[in-house]
């Protein structure tokens, strides 16, 4: 039996965070789609911030998970 693939909006959203808690920048963002770029840039700032926050890879990956 295959595995449902994840939400598009979700996935998008987690590679945005993914994005910010690494440093990289917005203009990076790979969709075109306005909701998907949109859930991205969200994810992207929420990355960010933690980022800033001084949030460290092991506890976003945690914040991942819950979100």
């Amino acid at each position: 039996m295959r595995r449902q693939k994840r939400d598009m909006t979700e996935r998008a959203y987690q590679r945005g965070y993914q994005a910010g808690i690494a440093g990289r920048q917005k203009d990076n963002c790979p969709h075109n789609q306005d909701q998907l770029r949109q859930e991205w840039l969200t994810g992207w700032r929420e990355g960010r911030t933690d980022h800033w926050d001084g949030i460290d890879t092991a506890t976003a990956l945690e914040k991942q998970a819950i979100h």
